[in-house]
Formats: structure tokens, C-alpha cells, sequence
């Protein structure tokens, strides 16, 4: 397999579907030229077979002639050998080039989330990129297949037809003309077919999605009793991925049906045909064995081009999806002008201002409108935002200077220490951070250079949360924003954590996206969002008493509590 080009197919050059299944074919054009000469070698070996054992009935065993059967007995011979030999070779080739096609759409798409590093998980779930690395990578690799086999078909099919031509021309205009109408007729099946299938893929993503949740969250869902509710949806998404499974299965089918019906009633036609001009004497006995052979053969080629059609459409639905991904581009990292900070930061469209040196607490009736609002002030989505008074776009080195840290957060395999600082991080700076997280009793447990595991694994769900806070902690940004930091924990701990944020970011900006009153007391400001606006600020003890709403969201309905 050839190394991977320098620039990704996600340029504008390869923008759609069918423009990367061309690329794809161009980086192994080699193997795909081999393979498609492989493939005309195999079918027309095939497609002369039945004009040799014409000629050996007709001039052989009619004509009374030993040395003409034998001459082509010897022919037929020769191509049964022809046969195997290009049949062996061709579908070696087409392994070789499924498996190339299939592992460098893998390559591209790895290289490609790496490149958009924290904007991936923002943009595209994680059923999405599952769903491509197990399925879509294999139907973009059976289309470079049926290409090789779909190249032998299409020439198969019209040397058949010059030779029936020659042979009788009368049953040459009956293919000629039969196979364009059978394509015709084959063809309005294949729009429903895709559309089912994109459907199919859809619900399969989400599925995946779905199912990776309730793998990472599965320790919490037992905590709080969500077990029953969370498998009921997950019951009823994988009933809905059932019956969009069916309805893709009815279309194909109708397709399979139509590549055995169509070429059947062709065969039919020129085997009637075939047998009226014997009968009328104008072909003989055995040109009509040869007539007949041909259109028996002819269901290969034919089949081949349906099932061309099914696994190119299948193609053409899994390229959209690599290319949806490979559409993505990394968040920018900002401009080139360099305010003086720490510096008052502003989100235009909810109207948060978040004040310099202090923790402020966004507590939304909506969990998404606060992920919304974190995600314009980290620049993973647009919107206008400004940061000392400059539009954040124009705010050079951004991802140093504002960190926003969620619960998707992955930890990477490597020693503890490395997978929650850099090499370098001062012992005393990681020592804070682990007891601002809570998380010291972690480390003293296992040990800074214990080996973690992929994603922390070992760890539970809790834990993994305080190792995620701990690291964005320790990297000390001028601005942290905190998606829910405290929502895997228990409340001891949760508590623990509240006190000691604030000292542990004494003098840097901090932004909680939280409804627990065991932050939100401890936060120097509260701001309630409501349908993506800001309605309500002060402290938390002031809203609790003069803001029903903010009240009922962050007591969940029930009495306030004492303090």
C-alpha cells in the first residue's frame, strides 16, 4: 500500500461522495487496472466457453469430425485453465485492494480526528466514528472489489454480443437491446435502496453513540437507579434501528430479486429466439448450444453489474459519512492580537460577563444552553464573544489562554503524572491541583508512576472525574471553564472540591457550568440561564430567594436548603 498523500482528501478537491470513492480508486489505480484486466480475462474465458463447445458439437459430433472435436475440446480446455488461473488471481488482487481501500480511509479518518483533536467530540458523536471504522470502511472497500469484477462484466457483455452478431444477428439485437432495458428497469430500485440505507446508517450511529454512553456512565447509572430508564431508551432506539434495518433489507432485496428475474426473462428471449430460427433453419444445432450458452453466461455479467449498483450505493452512503468527518476543521486557535489579562470575558449572545480573578457559576434551566455558552467561550462553536474588549476570534493563542474541560475528556495511557501534566510541572503545582480535584487520595493509593490504562479504565467513574479536573487544574490556564466537574462524585467529596476551587484559582478567571448548591454556594457569582439568555445574577443565597425559577432548577422541586 502505497504512503499516505500529503493532502487529505477532505480538501476541496474531495469534497463528496463519489469524488472520494474516485480518489480512492486513483491511489491504487495500479492494482485496480491489474485487477479490472484479471477480471475481463476471467469473464471472457467464461463468455467463449459456449462458442467452443458450439463449435465442438457443430463441426465435432454433427460433422462427424474427430479431429475438430478434439481441436476443441482442447480449446475449452484451455480456457477452464484461463479460467482458474485469472479467477485465482483476480480475487487475490481484490482482497489485497479491499483491505488497502478499507485501512487507508482508516488511516485518513485516524489522522484527520487527531488533527481536530478537542473539536471532534463537539461536532460528531461518538457512534459516528465507530460506526465508520467498523462498517462504512468496508462497503468503500467492496466498491474498488466490484469494481475489478464490474470492469470483466461490462466487456464480458459486449463481446457476447459481437459474437452473437456474427453468429446470428438477430440474437445480437436481442442482448443489444435487452440488457440497456434491463439496467433501465433495475434502476428506479436503487434511489429507495439508498435513502433506506442512509436512514439504516443513521440510527446504527446513534445506536453506537448510545451504547458507548451507557458503557462509560454505567457505575453512575447504577448509583442513581437509571439502569431501567436508560435500557428502555436504549430498547427503544435499537427497535427503531430494527425497523430502518428492515426497510433498507426490503429494498435490497428487490434488487437481488431484479438481478435473478430480468437476466432470467433475457435468457428466455434469446432462447426462444434461438430455437425459432433453428426451427426455421436459419442457424444450426450448434450455433443454438452456442446461442443457449451465451445467454446462460450472460446472468454472471448481469448479476455482477446489480450487485455493482447495490455495493456502490452502499458506497456512496459510507463516503458521505467519511466525508462529513473529514468536512470538520479544527477550532481556530485565534488571531494575532494579545490583550492584557486577566481580562473580562463576554458572551454577547446569553449576555454572561464573566468577571476577571473569580469564580463565576452558570446554572441553566437546560443543561445544553450552559454546554452552549462553554463551548462559545472555548471557540469550539461560533458566536460572539469578546475578551477584553476583542472579539475571541482575534485573540491570539486562545487554547492556552482559555481551557474548557467536560466530562468526555479522555485520559491517555502513560504514568499517572504524565497523563495529568506535562513533563516538567512542578511536583508542588500537581500536588494542588490533586487536592483542589480531591483526587490525593488517587495518587497516594497507586502511585504518581503507576501505568494508566487507555481512558483510565481502571478507574471508576468518580475517579476519572477528579483525574480530569485535577489535570485541567494543573495546566493552569488564564481562563477555566468546568462542564459539570463535580457530577460523578459523591456529595463529601463534592464538597471538598467546592472549598477548595476557589483557593486552588485564586486570581484566575473560573466559569462552573454546574446546578449543584454545593458549587453554586461557593461561587463569588451565579448567573441563571433561561432559553440561552442570562435572566437572573447574584449570589446563589439571593436567587434561591428571589428567583423561583433558578429555585426549581437547581433544587430539582424540592424546599431549599437551610444553611
Amino acid at each position: 500500500m502505497k504512503p499516505l498523500p500529503e493532502k487529505d482528501p477532505g480538501s476541496p478537491d474531495h469534497r463528496s461522495p463519489a469524488r472520494y470513492l474516485l480518489w480512492l480508486l486513483r491511489a491504487e489505480w495500479r492494482g485496480v487496472l491489474a485487477g479490472g484486466l484479471l477480471g475481463v480475462g476471467w469473464m471472457l474465458s467464461q463468455a467463449l466457453m459456449p462458442a467452443a463447445i458450439g463449435r465442438a458439437i457443430g463441426e465435432g459430433v454433427a460433422g462427424r469430425d474427430d479431429r475438430a472435436l478434439l481441436v476443441w475440446t482442447a480449446v475449452l480446455l484451455a480456457l477452464g485453465g484461463a479460467q482458474a488461473a485469472t479467477g485465482i488471481l483476480r480475487h487475490r488482487r481484490a482482497v489485497f485492494l479491499w483491505l488497502s481501500s478499507a485501512y487507508r480511509t482508516v488511516q485518513i479518518v485516524t489522522r484527520h480526528a487527531t488533527r481536530l483533536g478537542a473539536t471532534l467530540p463537539r461536532r460528531l458523536g461518538a457512534g459516528e466514528v465507530v460506526s465508520i471504522g467498523l462498517s462504512d470502511v468496508a462497503h468503500l472497500g467492496d466498491v474498488v472489489d466490484i469494481v475489478c469484477r464490474g470492469s470483466g462484466a461490462v466487456v464480458a457483455i459486449v463481446v457476447v454480443a459481437a459474437v452473437l452478431l456474427a453468429t446470428a444477428p438477430q440474437l445480437g439485437l436481442v442482448v443489444l437491446v435487452g440488457v440497456p432495458l434491463v439496467l433501465l428497469l433495475a434502476a428506479p430500485l436503487l434511489r429507495p435502496f439508498r435513502e433506506r440505507e442512509e436512514a439504516h446508517r443513521e440510527l446504527v450511529g446513534e445506536l453506537n453513540g448510545r451504547a458507548t454512553d451507557l458503557v462509560e456512565g454505567l457505575r453512575i447509572l447504577r448509583g442513581i437507579g437509571g439502569e431501567r430508564l436508560f435500557s428502555g431508551r436504549y430498547r427503544a432506539l435499537s427497535g427503531r434501528v430494527r425497523d430502518a434495518g428492515v426497510a433498507a433489507a426490503r429494498a435490497e432485496s428487490r434488487i437481488s430479486g431484479a438481478e435473478v428475474l430480468l437476466p432470467g426473462l433475457l435468457i428466455a428471449a434469446v432462447t426462444w429466439a434461438g430455437a425459432h430460427y433453428v426451427a426455421r433453419g436459419e442457424i444450426g444445432v450448434g450455433d443454438l448450444v452456442a446461442c443457449y450458452g451465451y445467454a446462460v453466461f450472460l446472468i454472471v455479467p448481469l448479476r455482477t453489474i446489480g450487485e455493482a449498483a447495490g455495493k456502490i450505493t452502499k458506497g456512496l452512503v459510507a463516503a458521505r459519512r467519511v466525508v462529513r468527518l473529514l468536512d470538520l476543521e479544527p477550532a481556530p486557535d485565534g488571531g494575532t492580537v494579545r490583550p492584557a489579562g486577566p481580562a473580562e470575558l463576554v458572551d454577547i449572545a446569553s449576555g454572561l460577563v464573566v468577571r476577571p480573578g473569580r469564580v463565576t457559576a452558570i446554572a441553566a434551566a437546560q443543561p445544553r444552553d450552559a454546554q452552549a455558552i462553554a463551548d462559545r467561550l472555548g471557540r469550539y462553536a461560533p458566536g460572539d464573544v469578546d475578551f477584553a474588549g476583542v472579539p475571541l476570534r482575534e485573540v491570539a493563542g486562545i487554547r492556552r489562554r482559555v481551557l474548557v474541560a467536560v466530562n468526555e475528556d479522555r485520559l491517555f495511557a502513560g504514568t499517572l503524572a504524565e497523563a495529568l501534566a506535562p513533563p516538567g510541572t512542578p511536583a508542588a503545582a500537581l500536588d494542588g491541583a490533586l487536592r483542589a480535584a480531591s483526587a490525593e487520595d488517587i495518587a497516594a493509593a497507586s502511585g504518581l508512576d503507576r501505568h494508566v490504562a487507555e481512558a483510565g479504565r481502571e478507574f471508576s467513574g468518580g475517579q476519572r472525574q477528579r483525574l480530569r479536573l485535577a489535570r485541567a487544574l494543573a495546566a493552569d490556564p488564564e481562563v477555566l471553564v468546568l462542564v459539570e466537574p463535580t457530577s460523578a462524585v459523591d456529595a463529601h467529596t463534592e464538597a471538598r472540591i467546592a472549598e477548595r476551587l476557589g483557593e486552588a484559582r485564586a486570581g484566575r478567571t473560573t466559569v462552573v457550568c454546574t446546578t449543584s448548591p454545593l458549587m453554586l454556594d461557593r461561587a463569588a457569582h451565579v448567573a441563571f440561564v433561561e432559553d440561552g439568555r442570562v435572566v437572573a445574577e447574584g449570589t446563589h443565597r439571593d436567587l434561591l430567594r428571589t428567583e423561583p425559577r433558578y429555585a426549581a432548577a437547581v433544587t430539582r422541586g424540592e424546599a431549599a436548603p437551610r444553611h
